[in-house]
């Protein structure tokens, strides 16, 4: 590779578009902007129903290029329910075929990236790595076992134990970490990890379908004349939305012109509705999911959006991802997580911050939204924006990343010319 040359990029992550992910064919689209050469070992798309795509079919190995992305999909068993075993194939059987392929057949790279979830992705990365020498830059946007015990994915204290030697083992064999907050390095670092192998690189929204959404308002939003508090995503466990119910009770009961809106899907939105209609709460509405292309339509409706997760340690240290599409759309947030992303919100000055799983307390940041003039919220948004496009956006973390792949290339460069 000459001095000028941008280096060699193998992207190793099992789901990649069509499937939802974080660091998908945006992410690798704009390193080959900024010049890189690019090739994603990847699967056959099927998360999260467990069902191969439409236009897809398992085989040996499939080529394809999008927008000068060369992508390599390789077999693995698809599942995505509930059953450990049948995950644990999921994600075993690609880690096996990302392996193979990663020794045997993939064309020399410089660099090397690896996603994870899962840490078999980081298993296979690190055993490539050792073969072939090839540096590894490992990006952590889960902390195992923290998240799987915080999620109940895994209870069990020995398996979780297990999974921590594991991950510990992967971190001493990859050349860099990227965690996505300032708490995951601080975890990190206290768990044996050096400081200056960990760097702090936020996520991105996605942007083109946030900027340019499509699709009406839908007629089931609240009229303009409500305070419209949407909550966009996924209604899990961890989302623990019972205390927003009980704030909208308490709204209701003092006459607030506030309305909450909860869009998407998850295990538990029917139990959540039902809920609602027993303590005939008038001022929530749930809205089921739509493609991402439609969500920046709601989003742009809103007043205010919210975030909200229960109260763990882990999550203290965890930025949502819907934060960053929050403050891409430009609107205020209410930011019911403590820790990190309460420190983003306060550092953007782009909204209000309120306890987790605290009722009154989202009640009091609610109140003190609807009160604010219309100029003071559009600030706010206005704050989010441009907080986004300067510390947040695709083309600053690209270019972080990039950073980090050409100094590792050029050390391993270097090392190779000087003899070592």
């Amino acid at each position: 590779m000459s001095p000028a040359a941008k280096p060699r990029v193998l992207l190793l992550t099992q789901w990649f578009d069509p499937e939802p992910t974080f660091k998908g064919l945006v992410f690798a689209r704009e390193l080959v902007r900024q010049g890189f050469d690019v090739e994603v070992v990847t699967g056959f798309p099927n998360y999260p129903g467990g069902k191969v795509y439409a236009g897809y079919k398992i085989k040996l190995i499939q080529r394809e290029c999008i927008d000068g992305v060369q992508i390599t999909r390789l077999p693995l068993y698809p599942n995505h329910d509930q059953s450990a075993i049948k995950r644990v194939l999921n994600y075993a059987s690609f880690a096996a075929s990302a392996l193979v392929y990663g020794l045997f057949m993939a064309k020399r790279a410089d660099v090397m990236y690896a996603y994870h979830p899962p840490l078999t992705v980081g298993i296979a990365a690190s055993l490539i790595r050792w073969v072939r020498g090839i540096p590894l830059v490992y990006d952590i946007q889960d902390m195992w076992p923290d998240t799987l015990r915080a999620t109940g994915m895994l209870n069990n204290p020995r398996a979780l134990a297990l999974v921590g030697r594991v991950c510990d083992w992967v971190y001493k064999r990859v050349d860099q970490l990227v965690v996505l907050s300032p708490g995951f390095k601080r975890l990190l670092v206290q768990r044996g990890v050096p400081e200056g192998k960990i760097d702090v690189i936020y996520n991105w929204a996605d942007e083109s379908a946030l900027m340019s959404p499509v699709g009406a308002v839908p007629a089931a939003l609240p009229a303009a004349d409500r305070f419209r508090v949407v909550f966009a995503g996924n209604m899990g466990k961890a989302q623990a939305l019972d205390a927003v119910l009980d704030a909208a009770a308490i709204l209701q009961a003092r006459g607030s012109r506030a309305s909450l809106v909860m869009l998407g899907g998850g295990v538990e939105v029917s139990r959540l509705k039902t809920r609602a209609l027993e303590m005939k709460l008038g001022n929530v509405v749930f809205l089921p999911p739509v493609p991402m292309s439609e969500v920046g339509t709601v989003l742009a409706a809103a007043d205010v959006l919210l975030v909200h997760l229960r109260k763990d340690p882990l999550f203290e240290i965890t930025i949502p991802s819907k934060t960053q599409a929050y403050m891409a759309v430009g609107k205020p947030l209410l930011m019911a997580v403590n820790g990190d992303a309460a420190v983003l919100v306060r550092q953007a000055n782009c909204g209000l911050t309120a306890e987790s799983e605290n009722p009154q307390a989202l009640v009091d940041a609610v109140d003190a939204l609807a009160a604010m003039p219309t100029d003071e919220l559009k600030t706010m948004g206005e704050n989010a924006s441009r907080f986004y496009r300067e510390a947040l956006g695709l083309q600053v973390g690209a270019a972080k990343f990039a950073a980090v792949f050409e100094s590792l290339s050029r050390k391993v460069r270097q090392c190779n010319e000087a003899g070592v």
